[in-house]
């Protein structure tokens, strides 16, 4: 399938600018991601993992709950349906961005996918078959996380702050894309999202892109080092304020590989 990202970059000073992905980066991006989240094999991309109480689906591991449940973790996948459908694409008649994942749990799930259900081969069909509208829609998540998360922030030198390391990472000094730096940052975003949200924090301490950017070491002459080791340092802050019956300590050595894929 062959497409164009359009990310359009939002600043604070200059009007909007519209950056354009070619096909390459595009698909440069969207396997990195996949690779990251489920090894790139098609059989991960309906998935429940060990520990959640959610399924994970599609190649961002986008987040999907059952009828009725509650968690602090944003749902990602109902966003993704609606990207979907503004995309004309053909979908199950019982799924739609207001469908709860059809199985209540882990138990029930894997039922479905050893037996091959209708609900679970339909699922499986439309995320296999969406690969490159799944890259889009991580795309367009980055483009509004820069000003969903200058909007949390106060004060105008820590705005700045923020949006200047952005910037760094996601260009090159000749204003190109940087095709790691877009990884990087697109892929943080999917993994542990914007870092807005007061529910995905332990301890009043959050682990997003906006932590990971607040605590970047600016002396640092490589900004994706500075940003792997940022974003390696909140995950393991993550990790050590946790709840210690979710076992997160087992995640920290693939969590931190993750992050490190962002320079070395």
């Amino acid at each position: 399938m062959k497409f164009l990202v359009l990310l359009f970059i939002f600043c604070s000073v200059v009007k909007a600018e519209p950056i354009v992905l070619t096909e390459k980066q595009a698909n440069f991006v969207a396997m990195k991601v996949w690779q990251n989240e489920g090894a790139g094999q098609d059989k991960y991309l309906v998935h429940w993992n060990d520990g959640e109480d959610f399924a994970s689906v599609g190649i961002g591991h986008f987040i999907w709950f059952s009828k009725g449940h509650k968690e602090k973790f944003h749902e990602a996948f109902p966003e993704v349906l609606a990207f979907l459908k503004s995309k004309n694409v053909t979908m199950p008649s019982w799924l739609n961005s207001k469908a709860p994942l059809p199985w209540s749990s882990k138990k029930e799930f894997y039922q479905a996918k050893n037996s091959n259900s209708k609900k679970y081969r339909e699922l499986f069909q439309l995320l296999k078959s969406t690969k490159g509208y799944q890259a889009e829609f991580l795309a367009l998540r980055l483009n509004h996380s820069l000003p969903k998360m200058l909007k949390t922030v106060t004060d105008p030198q820590q705005k700045a702050i923020i949006e200047e390391r952005f910037y760094r990472i996601l260009k090159n000094s000749d204003s190109s894309i940087n095709e790691k730096g877009l990884y990087a940052l697109l892929d943080y975003v999917n993994f542990k999202g914007e870092g807005t949200a007061v529910s995905e924090r332990y301890k009043g301490q959050g682990w997003g892109l906006l932590q990971v950017l607040k605590h970047l070491n600016s002396t640092e002459i490589n900004p994706l080092k500075a940003f792997a080791e940022s974003a390696d340092a909140m995950l393991k802050r993550r990790i050590k304020n946790s709840p210690p019956e979710r076992g997160e300590k087992r995640w920290q050595e693939n969590w931190h590989n993750r992050v490190m894929s962002y320079w070395q």
